[in-house]
Order: structure tokens, then sequence, then C-alpha cells
């Protein structure tokens, strides 16, 4: 099973790298006030990915610290009621 989840790896690392070589014509980004970058189209598509990836984090985090408040009052709870018994 490890020598598929490596094969599996190592075939997808060899489809991004072709899409990255075949992905490097330079694009302009333009902003406002007439402000410009010039990067390579891999590089913008890279940046775009991971701050989508960073946003989405972001977005589930903030449930994880709820559902981790939530356990915690609950575990408080059940060790009162535990003592309170004994």
């Amino acid at each position: 099973m490890r020598y598929l989840y490596l094969t599996g790896g190592f075939l997808l690392f060899l489809a991004a790298l072709g899409f990255a070589l075949k992905n490097t014509a330079p694009v302009t980004l333009e902003y406002y006030l007439g402000l410009q970058w010039h990067a390579p189209l891999i590089l913008v598509m890279l940046l775009a990915f991971c701050a989508g990836a960073l946003a989405g984090i972001i977005a589930c985090l903030t449930l994880v610290i709820q559902q981790r408040r939530r356990l915690l009052a609950i575990q408080r709870e059940l060790h009162a009621l535990q003592s309170s018994q004994d």
C-alpha cells in the first residue's frame, strides 16, 4: 500500500511539473492607479492557489476552535458530575 501511495504521489508530482513547465508565459497583472506586475503564469496561479488554500484553512480554523471550546466545557461538566457522584 505504501508503494501505491509513493507511485501516486510521484505521478502527481510529474503531472504538476509538466503543467508548470508548459505555463511559463509572462502575464501582466494590472492594479489600480496604473500599477503593473509582470510574472510567469505558473507563479500567478500558484499564488492564487495558496491564497485560496489559506482562506479555506482560516475559515475552517474558526469552527475547530469553537468545537474545542465546546469539548472542554463538556469535559469540565462531565468531571464535575463524576466528582459529585463520589
